[in-house]
């Protein structure tokens, strides 16, 4: 498969440069991945199409204040440090995988930023990506990213952050003690509180995993087969009495609803196949690295519905919603949801992070 099977074009008006209040009064495409038949609802609508027993996954992580800007130690000159993750702890402070914006970026820039925090970029790496050695570490560090850090808006919503993309830029889920990503789980975006109030009250089973969204998910797509993109590991934790709940309910045949690809990626890196099922995970968590592929071709093994959003052109998370689209009995996936994207554009859908939303069943 090449890359330019998952190109599209999308007008620019419509990448939503803000959400829809409420915000579960985003607009819903539902797609049938076994007939392809196309629905044209509301978010809101989203309980008319599950049922009791059904099992809604989470993605709980909570997005930090990724972006800092800063000034050259020598010049003054704006520099913007992206914080991807944490590699190591050392006694000077901690060294991060960045990502870095502004001219003239080389080993041995030093930065300064408010709060006496500083920065000294040691080394780029082979996938542009930079470490960078900041002088404050643990509780410290964190609580200064916070306060003067912004929220890390993607580029195409083409303003800077503001006091509003402080909540509307959080899934109402996220989870204080699960601080680590550095974009939102977006499909996540649509939920409210009276929405989830009226899926508990149809007897719909909620469970919640972590991924930190980072460099796995949004980094774009470069190789023109696509099967020789390399995925950037991102890190996952699941409880293990929530790994037994989504399990049992895989075995009773009820069905598991990922809500984003972030959760579904986790599914389906995390669970087990077949009798494994029955043991693994039994008496402990999971945390760890996931570095999971999925693309058309690939077999599903946990996930039966997913809530997702429009995704752009040629990258890996379109690659996903086409592999998912094309099964259990649709082969060809890609041209369902490109079809269902070609719909949604004709009917001025509002695209990406702050866009509409999907449900593929």
């Amino acid at each position: 498969m090449q890359l330019k099977d998952f190109d599209y074009y999308l007008p620019k008006e419509l990448i939503a440069p803000y959400p829809a209040k409420p915000r579960d009064h985003s607009r819903l495409l539902i797609l049938n991945r076994k007939t392809g038949k196309i629905e044209h609802r509301y978010f809101y609508d989203l309980p008319q199409y599950l049922k009791p027993g059904d099992v809604l996954v989470f993605n709980n992580t909570k997005v930090r204040h990724a972006r800092l800007i800063g000034q050259k130690e020598t010049t003054g000159g704006k520099v913007e440090i992206f914080l991807l993750k944490k590699e190591k702890t050392l006694a000077a402070g901690e060294i991060w995988q960045c990502l870095l914006g502004g001219a003239r970026r080389k080993e041995g820039l030093r930065v300064d930023f408010k709060k006496k925090l500083k920065a000294r970029v040691l080394k780029r790496n082979a996938d542009n990506t930079w470490l960078v050695l900041f002088n404050k570490k643990g509780k410290v560090l964190e609580k200064i990213i916070e306060q003067i850090g912004e929220m890390p808006l993607p580029p195409y919503i083409k303003r800077g952050a503001e006091r509003v993309d402080e909540k509307s830029y959080q899934t109402i889920y996220a989870n204080p003690k699960k601080l680590g990503s550095v974009a939102a789980p977006t499909a996540g975006l649509h939920f409210t509180p009276g929405l989830l109030k009226k899926l508990k009250a149809r007897g719909v089973q909620f469970e919640n995993i972590t991924l930190h969204v980072g460099l796995g998910t949004f980094a774009p797509v470069k190789t023109e087969n696509i099967k020789e993109h390399k995925m950037h590991a991102e890190w996952v934790e699941i409880e293990a009495e929530a790994l037994k709940r989504i399990i049992k309910a895989k075995r009773d045949n009820k069905r598991i609803i990922a809500v984003g690809t972030t959760s579904t990626r986790t599914l389906e890196a995390v669970l087990p196949k077949g009798k494994a099922a029955k043991n693994k995970f039994k008496h402990q968590d999971f945390s760890g690295w996931v570095d999971i592929f999925i693309y058309p071709g690939y077999k599903f093994k946990a996930v039966d519905a997913m809530v997702t959003n429009f995704h752009l052109p040629k990258s890996t998370l379109v690659m996903l919603v086409s592999a998912f689209a094309g099964q259990p009995s649709r082969t060809n996936g890609r041209k369902s949801i490109f079809q269902a994207y070609g719909e949604a554009i004709k009917r001025n859908y509002r695209f990406f992070s702050y866009g509409d939303a999907m449900l593929i069943i």
